[in-house]
């Protein structure tokens, strides 16, 4: 019996290792990851997850059309060759500590009268549609 355990464990061990091997042969594999829907904020998402909703003031008015916004990162449905300008002052990795609005929650753009006049951003991004094969997106510092 104790004969049998050890030839197994040795078959076993040596089937393990030449499957971790690495292989001869180099193979490509590719595949698109779903991440579900797109976030429903107010005034926008931040492009990195867990995708929570930006803040009023983070996104200049070039993010917007008629008040939606045109989404970022994997859900951008702008034009291509886009260039927005954002507020980084907005961004929790930046050091805000202000409040943020929920998910779901729905613009107040009678609040924010002639904000697109009054924004200046101090960041501009560049943002690329992900549904013809541009999986870029890029801000001004390459982050």
């Amino acid at each position: 019996m104790n004969k049998l355990f050890w030839f197994v464990s040795a078959a076993a061990l040596s089937a393990t290792l030449l499957a971790a091997s690495p292989s001869k042969a180099s193979a490509q594999v590719s595949f698109h990851v779903q991440i579900g829907p797109e976030p429903v904020c107010p005034y926008g998402y931040f492009d990195y997850a867990p995708y929570r909703c930006a803040p009023f003031g983070y996104y200049g008015p070039r993010w917007f059309d008629r008040g939606a916004f045109i989404g970022t990162g994997p859900w951008f449905h702008g034009p291509e060759g886009f260039h927005g300008d954002i507020d980084r002052h907005y961004d929790p990795r930046y050091g805000y500590h202000g409040s943020f609005p929920r998910h779901g929650d729905h613009p107040d753009w009678e609040h924010h009268h002639d904000w697109e006049r009054n924004f200046r951003g101090n960041d501009a991004r560049e943002e690329h549609r992900h549904d013809h094969d541009h999986d870029h997106d890029h801000d001004h510092d390459g982050h």
